[in-house]
């Protein structure tokens, strides 16, 4: 797009009067830099995106108070992490963490295991043993 093209929608950048660095063509053709407040259809997805997180979150939750899953699930979700990556920052298997949302197997784990998740979730080993959701 040419530079006098950027678009200038209001954004969720717009809020906090920030602006976005995008490329853009010049008169001549080369590419440039130019400031955008935002662009719709980016808007709309990325409003959309947290919708879908917040609800998410919202289901780990109500699972987490029903005792129906562990604080590690929760806590993933408000995170925004998926298991791949939970997995990968604790050092385990994806089939191993995923057990861990069982609070069956959560309250077995050993100080050593809960440290992993509790390093990751900038959290304490006793915060994590007597979670509770805000």
């Amino acid at each position: 797009m040419k530079k006098n093209e950027v678009p200038q929608d209001k954004g969720n950048l717009s809020n906090i009067n920030m602006k976005e660095l995008v490329y853009a063509t010049d008169e001549k053709g080369n590419y440039t830099t130019a400031l955008s407040t935002g662009w719709e259809p980016k808007t709309i997805a990325l409003s959309n995106s947290i919708e879908e997180i917040s609800e998410r979150i919202a289901i780990a939750k109500e699972l987490v108070d029903k005792n129906e899953a562990s604080p590690i699930y929760y806590l993933m979700e408000v995170n925004r992490m998926d298991i791949a990556i939970l997995a990968s920052y604790v050092g385990m298997w994806q089939w191993r963490v995923k057990r861990h949302f069982k609070p069956s197997n959560f309250n077995k784990l050993n100080d050593k295991i809960l440290q992993k998740y509790a390093a990751t979730f900038n959290v304490t080993v006793n915060e994590l043993k007597n979670f509770k959701t805000q």
